[in-house]
């Protein structure tokens, strides 16, 4: 290997490592402003504090701030610093800002809104899908079924086909602007699971429900499939905060 190589190689592990590195900066950053450790209006640390403090380059934390202000959470001012956003300015439905806010305790009011969300959009979509859903969209939601009903959800691979599943359903709906919906959505559906398995209650299978949309669907009734999505979602929302809140009540009794 010739030394050009070797220090071509090098720098491909060096930028490696630092994007792994400011990514886990932007993840624990994250976390502490969607848990409320970081409240609105706050100025995170500075450049040199924070390289400081985390023991990183300047280039590292800039590069963390960067993505945290791409999702909203933050607004970099000049001659004030990183400033706090209040919630109303997240992207509340990006993949990452919902896995920190998975990963911590959300609220049950915070888990009925995106359920709430859900419910407003996912009902729609199913009908749409059973208009316009082609054979090939059908057999990947049928592929994602044979999935689940293999691995269940309390796996990765479960898990998986639950994602493939919502996002054959929403391609299904040849809507572009529902389609852009699909990574925040499946987002929600793998976040909600892992929530709901943490607090152990995912005792219920709910691969029927997921069957019933996908037989409205392949049948074309858009009825049935409004309606077998508004049941699956309102069940979900039941495992994940009315078996939560029994046991609370149980708790405290």
């Amino acid at each position: 290997m010739t030394r050009h190589n070797t220090a071509a190689g090098a720098k491909t592990r060096a930028g490696r490592k630092s994007l792994r590195l400011h990514g886990t900066i932007a993840r624990d950053l994250g976390m502490q402003i969607v848990s409320g450790r970081h409240q609105p209006g706050d100025i995170l640390y500075g450049e040199v504090d924070a390289s400081d403090r985390f023991q990183v380059s300047r280039t590292a934390y800039r590069e963390a701030v960067r993505i945290l202000a791409a999702k909203g959470l933050v607004e970099v001012r000049p001659k004030v610093g990183t400033k706090v956003n209040p919630p109303e300015h997240w992207h509340m439905l990006d993949p990452d800002v919902l896995s920190w806010i998975f990963e911590g305790e959300p609220s049950d009011q915070l888990v009925e809104s995106l359920f709430e969300l859900r419910r407003i959009v996912e009902p729609e979509a199913a009908a749409l899908a059973a208009q316009r859903r082609t054979d090939a969209q059908l057999g990947a939601m049928a592929a994602a079924l044979e999935e689940m009903s293999k691995h269940t959800l309390a796996v990765e691979e479960g898990r998986r086909a639950d994602r493939e599943f919502h996002a054959a359903l929403l391609h299904a709906t040849a809507n572009p602007f529902v389609i852009s919906l699909v990574s925040g959505v499946t987002a929600a559906v793998t976040w909600t699971t892992i929530f709901k398995q943490r607090h152990g209650l995912l005792s219920r299978d709910p691969l029927p429900d997921h069957v019933r949309v996908y037989e409205a669907v392949r049948d074309r009734d858009e009825q049935a499939a409004r309606q077998a999505m508004t049941t699956l979602l309102d069940l979900a929302l039941l495992d994940a905060t009315g078996r939560r809140r029994s046991r609370k009540k149980s708790a405290t009794g």
